[in-house]
């Protein structure tokens, strides 16, 4: 069952913020607040640094990095914004894309057969959709006999799946999945949620061997543990570059979500994150004492800029068509996000969450709902779908 599930903004949206989206999962992570919208005490910039600096040729012929995730190309409007990427000023740059390309493998293949016309060099970690196989037609087997394509297309094409230094910019790819136990805030008891095998498409969309669970860690663990081939790799990056910059779909943190209450589909953070993957990122950036780390992120569509224990969290999603229309800061307009340049770019803004907590404290003992995400339960009069 599609899940018509989202996620808005901490004060009360208006009623046209809030209508119901009709497509699965990642619309749990819709539901923007329109540009014009004013954002209460926060004092942010509200023109983006890549709109004014970094849309147009590198003169200077420094090394430019950008990033983009949750690109969904299977929705045409999401495909024609790829298309209609410029295809002279971002030769010489670099392309970090976090994941959620396409559903299909042939949409997966056009899509970065267009980014490869336009950027010198791609990297690329796959996301939950990307290992779907409802439409693959019986193809696959399983995710990762289709996982294994996409790498081996990657392979074919010259995009970067693994640690590779660009100047002396080390960019490392992190394969990670979610598990429950990454949540551990308080749930919220007052309304009935939907299950999450009604809410997440994965678990019908994505097949996996018996030995790998949804349930626990297993999936989790095994994706993590495709990082130790690279090892040497990041180990030799961590002496010789100045800069690190790690990446992936999943989230490793979650006070990089928006706390329960806030959220139409509150149990979110137990389908977006992995504990293992922070342990990674720890274990690369901190070994840089004297370097400032970045990681990129993706899934939940939300624009997201802020640091933590000494690593800036970079999220920049084009996401769905329906949810670009109820952002405050778009998409389409400033993506891909340049985050390098002569350095870390200034912070991406606005990223409404991210700006909401650099000045509001994170409560996640606080199950009281939202107002808009109470009317929103109370409005339900029968199945959620």
């Amino acid at each position: 069952m599609e899940a018509a599930l989202a996620c808005s903004l901490p004060c009360p949206p208006s009623p046209s913020l809030v209508n119901r989206l009709p497509d699965g999962f990642n619309h749990l992570a819709a539901g923007r607040c329109a540009r014009r919208t004013k954002v209460a005490s926060v004092g942010r910039q509200r023109v983006l640094p890549a709109t004014c600096l970094f849309h147009g040729p590198c003169d200077s012929g420094d090394i430019r990095i950008f990033v983009v995730s949750d690109l969904h190309t299977d929705y045409g409007e999401n495909m024609e914004w790829v298309k209609c990427l410029p295809t002279v000023w971002h030769k010489g740059d670099v392309l970090i894309v976090s994941g959620d390309v396409a559903e299909t493998i042939s949409n997966f293949e056009l899509t970065m057969l267009q980014l490869k016309k336009r950027f010198g060099s791609i990297f690329y970690v796959p996301g939950n959709h990307d290992l779907w196989c409802r439409r693959e037609g019986g193809k696959f087997t399983d995710s990762l006999e289709k996982l294994s394509e996409l790498l081996e297309t990657c392979n074919e094409l010259g995009v970067q799946t693994a640690p590779k230094s660009m100047g002396s910019v080390g960019i490392i790819p992190l394969f990670s999945w979610y598990h429950k136990s990454f949540d551990r805030e308080k749930d919220i008891t007052s309304v009935q949620i939907p299950s999450l095998e009604m809410a997440c498409k994965d678990f019908h969309a994505c097949r996996w061997p018996s030995q790998l669970s949804s349930d626990d860690v297993a999936l989790a663990h095994f994706f993590d543990t495709m990082n130790e081939k690279n090892l040497e790799l990041v180990q030799e990056m961590q002496k010789s570059c100045s800069q690190l910059i790690t990446f992936s779909h999943f989230v490793p943190r979650q006070d990089l979500c928006p706390e329960k209450r806030m959220l139409f589909y509150p149990n979110l953070p137990k389908i977006i994150g992995s504990d293992f993957l922070e342990a990674r990122i720890r274990s690369i950036h901190v070994e840089n004492k004297n370097k400032s780390g970045c990681h990129i992120f993706g899934h939940t569509h939300f624009c997201w800029d802020a640091v933590h224990d000494g690593i800036r969290y970079v999220q920049a999603p084009l996401a769905y068509p329906k949810e670009r229309k109820r952002r405050m800061n778009g998409g389409e307009d400033w993506l891909p996000f340049c985050i390098y340049h002569k350095g870390l770019t200034d912070r991406l803004s606005p990223s409404y969450w991210s700006d909401y907590y650099s000045i509001n404290k994170r409560d996640p003992d606080n199950t009281d709902l939202a107002p808009w995400v109470s009317r929103f339960y109370r409005s339900r009069t029968g199945p959620f779908s």
